[in-house]
């Protein structure tokens, strides 16, 4: 046991770098595996509201309008917003291993309700709630994936797994090819199935998600010594390494059964770190508007100009979801050698520059539908990087004992100002039938990232191969 002066609630622990310094192992596996699930959900939930969108818009229950299509996108980044913000005060409050179940379970029931909805009113509560079941899961997972992987892993894997969103893309456009297959399925029933799928997919991850422990850190910053140095013992043994060696480096702590709120968290933005907390605030803004204003959309982009029909909309995302996973998964390793700021300034500045000149060409109409999508899957074969890199920063910024609500709070601030408004606002202009005014859009979009990318070269964190505890004291010491 590595305690010290427990009696008058100073402690001595060595569990920070006794985490930091394993290898790779089966428990970081079961970690990605059950944990990075939440990204695969959101792709597949993303991906089916713009794959079906046709589905939606010829349905006799539903018959939606572009503009109604755009507002339920808003209403599922509102659900995501509020959820993050609720849920990730209480993974700080609660722990992160309590969340994950309630989280997932908001999600399973709300994309099982979405699939009976009836009209209009429904469909838009149903997926409010599905985005704060999603929402809810950013703000725990990402805390707690970053407190239990290694630090020299840390960067490449919180990329890698917020990639996989891009592989329920992949399964959300296959199952939509599949599902709208005129004549397979009753009239109505295609698009009910393929948000089915999302409650399917979630259930059998319940189980998996079993095997996870509680956060050693978060343990320990709650006096709970004993149980954080048992967990870390167990991970020690799985992983073939001596339990608790001699020569660590230690962290000193007051421990303390009460929790950090808002109050904490305010004066850690303010008073501690106000240029962490504006760039944080700038990348995900940024990425939020660049991402949900583009993606909530481009079925729509394909059908109005391109003449793509409904259930083939899928197989134009396929290459667009493999670029957007292929970035991190290439590019991660470069975040942990050559280092996050250098990175997420090359990443955001390439991805505006590529989405300019992508907007020109779409507006001088010198695109076919193919050509649109391979010059969307380059930009966001670095746009998905950059995105991945936000949530890095938000959690690496900050301490330990307010990282899931910092994590919520600027999610939640960058996707109201970002996010919320570009899935309505593209709605809005595609139903312009106007090249014009979408290419004014991407153009908008592509200035934020760039500047973005500026910011990120002039305040980024060196936060590469070093611990938490180094890059953002705990409020406890």
């Amino acid at each position: 046991m590595n305690l010290a002066g427990e009696a008058d609630g100073i402690v001595e622990t060595t569990i920070p770098a006794r985490l930091d310094r394993l290898p790779w192992s089966r428990f970081h596996t079961l970690v990605v595996v059950a944990l990075g699930i939440t990204w695969i959900l959101d792709g597949l939930e993303v991906t089916l509201a713009g794959a079906v969108s046709g589905a939606l818009k010829s349905s006799p229950a539903l018959r939606l309008t572009d503009a109604q299509i755009g507002l339920a996108g808003s209403a599922y980044v509102a659900g995501a917003v509020l959820g993050a913000l609720v849920f990730g005060r209480l993974a700080d409050r609660l722990g992160r291993k309590r969340l994950f179940t309630v989280t997932l379970l908001v999600y399973l029931v709300a994309t099982a309700a979405t699939a009976f909805s009836d009209g209009f009113a429904t469909f838009l509560l149903f997926r409010f709630f599905t985005g704060a079941g999603i929402g809810g899961e950013y703000a725990a997972i990402n805390s707690a994936i970053q407190e239990l992987i290694p630090a020299r892993f840390r960067g490449r894997t919180d990329l890698i797994i917020n990639g996989s969103f891009w592989i329920g893309a992949a399964l959300g456009a296959l199952g939509a090819v599949v599902l709208l297959r005129p004549g397979l399925l009753p009239e109505d029933w295609g698009w009910r199935v393929c948000f089915g799928l999302g409650s399917g997919l979630g259930l059998s991850i319940l189980w998996l998600r079993r095997w996870i422990p509680e956060s050693p850190r978060w343990l320990m910053t709650h006096g709970r010594l004993p149980e954080a140095d048992a967990i870390v013992a167990r991970i020690e043994q799985d992983a073939g390494q001596p339990v608790d060696p001699p020569g660590l480096p230690t962290l000193r702590l007051r421990t303390r059964t009460t929790d950090f709120g808002f109050v904490a968290l305010a004066r850690t933005l303010f008073d501690q770190y106000p240029k962490r907390a504006a760039l944080v605030l700038v990348l995900m803004t940024s990425q939020a508007f660049f991402y949900n204003a583009i993606f909530f959309t481009y079925a729509l982009v394909l059908g109005t100009w391109f003449g793509v029909a409904a259930d083939r909309i899928g197989l134009y995302l396929l290459p667009f979801a493999a670029g957007n996973f292929l970035g991190p998964l290439l590019l991660g390793p470069a975040f942990d050698s050559w280092g996050r700021r250098p990175m997420i300034a090359l990443t955001y500045t390439l991805s505006g520059l590529l989405l300019a000149i992508t907007a020109w060409l779409f507006a001088q109409g010198w695109l076919s539908a193919v050509g649109q999508t391979v010059a969307w899957s380059v930009v966001f074969f670095f746009a998905s990087a950059a995105a991945s890199s936000a949530y890095l920063t938000a959690g690496e910024s900050f301490p330990l004992e307010v990282r899931a609500l910092a994590i919520a709070l600027f999610y939640t601030l960058g996707t109201a100002t970002g996010g919320i408004a570009g899935p309505w606002l593209f709605g809005v202009l595609i139903g312009t039938g106007e090249r014009g005014s979408i290419a004014i859009g991407y153009a908008a979009a592509a200035v934020m990232m760039i500047g973005a990318g500026a910011a990120a070269w002039r305040w980024g964190l060196a936060a590469e191969r070093r611990a938490l505890e180094d890059l953002a004291k705990p409020l406890s010491c």
